[in-house]
């Protein structure tokens, strides 16, 4: 699995530890990383030793430069059940000292007292990060920052602007607002005779998120994406698949259905990222030709980003070394270096104002690069760190009976989070 699939598309599944595994208890390990750094500790990352085997190669081989006495082993996982290999080395007690985890992952983790709270360990390197993205690794209940934020990504929104053109729409000012989209999505599929719908995904809960809905709590004990907003974009929806301005795939889209959608042009508007424009000058000429790129729309002005962690084992042995790695693996000079190796964007500060994430060069990458930077410089992660994939389903079959009229959009998201509350109980 490549980096941008996995950054944008996260394994979002909730991991059951065993009674054993929890509570904090004697973690066998201290949380002092003041200490010498030396000794022994091993470093697990999520299916990057095949493309990136040479780069973390010589991470490791600079930051054992650094602090002589120590020594790095590196562990690569296949993407492919990395979060049952993750549960089941933490109820054995064989979790490895440093892990790449997504916030999804920790939680679950921090939770049964395995990842160090690195607002305790380590707070003097806050400073160093984005504040969305050390915010990204706290868990609704719990107080700390349970790990470093390393890689981030997002994308822009496509659009079509021939079919904005034959829809008497101006290609040069596409929508910034909700109420912009709508307006103008129905006003797509009038023209076209339902042809042409503007959308191709029903909504998630980033979605809701970005529409400014509150998705749970403060507590995170419950979720609330029932109130009054999260209805009022659900209706909206719902208005959207009546007019044909909502595709009438998409309560069966996947991202590649969704893409082709828009590949062939049924489709007006598509999420993507600057991987996407390679595919369209390849696959659809035209489309290229007449591709627009504009910002994420959003009713609170923060995009939504999705960010990888690096998590220290709180029962580690060596909290002062397996600390400095998972920060050296996550300083700036090494982020910067792995973003120029992969479609990826730093989490550091000042890290996005590089000339790198700045300059055009005429390309449509950069192009699409420095404008996802921009908006990563505020960007949130909107998907609660506590919604698991059964979550997703729920929140999903829900908004399939709403927009099919089989339930009104109150009681489809009533039912949601009741559902979503019971699975939130269970998780413990």
């Amino acid at each position: 699995m490549s980096i941008p699939r996995r950054a944008l598309v996260t394994a979002a599944v909730a991991l059951v530890l065993p009674l054993s595994a929890c509570g904090s208890g004697d973690s066998g390990g201290s949380t002092d990383a003041s200490g010498k750094v030396e000794g022994d500790i091993t470093f697990q990352t999520w299916n990057l030793r095949a493309n990136f085997k040479a780069y973390f190669e010589g991470v490791i081989v600079d930051f054992e430069k650094k602090y002589p006495g120590t020594h790095v082993k590196w562990i690569d996982q296949p993407a492919e059940g990395y979060a049952d290999k993750i549960s089941a080395d933490a109820a054995g007690g064989t979790l490895p000292d440093v892990v790449n985890v997504s916030p999804d992952l920790v939680a679950p983790l921090a939770k049964a007292g395995l990842a160090l709270d690195l607002d305790k360990s380590a707070a003097q390197y806050e400073k160093e990060y984005l504040a969305g993205a050390w915010a990204s690794h706290r868990i609704p209940g719990m107080t700390g920052t349970y790990a470093f934020p390393w890689y981030l990504n997002t994308g822009p929104l496509f659009y079509n602007k021939s079919l904005f053109k034959e829809a008497g729409l101006d290609a040069a000012q596409p929508p910034t607002t909700y109420d912009e989209l709508f307006s103008e999505a129905l006003q797509l599929a009038k023209k076209s005779d339902g042809k042409v719908a503007t959308l191709a995904n029903v909504p998630t809960v980033e979605d809701f998120g970005r529409y400014g809905v509150e998705l749970m709590n403060k507590a995170g004990t419950a979720f609330s994406f029932n109130d009054a907003k999260g209805i009022e974009l659900l209706t909206k929806y719902k208005e959207l698949y009546d007019a044909k301005a909502l595709d009438a795939q998409a309560l069966t889209a996947t991202p590649e259905s969704s893409g082709r959608k828009f590949l062939t042009g049924a489709v007006a508007m598509n999420p993507g990222s600057a991987l996407d424009l390679g595919n369209f000058k390849k696959q659809a000429p035209n489309l290229y030709r007449n591709i627009g790129i504009t910002d994420q729309i959003t009713s609170t002005g923060k995009v939504n980003m999705y960010v990888m962690g690096v998590m220290v084992n709180s029962r580690t042995k060596q909290t002062p070394a397996a600390v400095a790695f998972a920060h050296y693996v996550t300083d700036a000079r090494n982020q910067m270096s792995f973003a120029k190796k992969v479609a990826i964007f730093p989490s550091t500060a000042g890290s996005l104002g590089d000339p790198y994430f700045t300059q055009e060069d005429g390309t449509d990458e950069t192009r699409v690069r420095i404008a996802a930077a921009k908006s990563l410089k505020n960007a949130v992660n909107y998907t609660p760190v506590l919604f698991s994939e059964q979550m997703k389903t729920a929140l999903r079959n829900e908004v399939a009976k709403a927009l099919q009229g089989k339930e009104s959009p109150k009681t489809a998201l009533d039912n949601a989070v009741k559902t979503c509350d019971t699975l939130l109980r269970q998780q413990g």
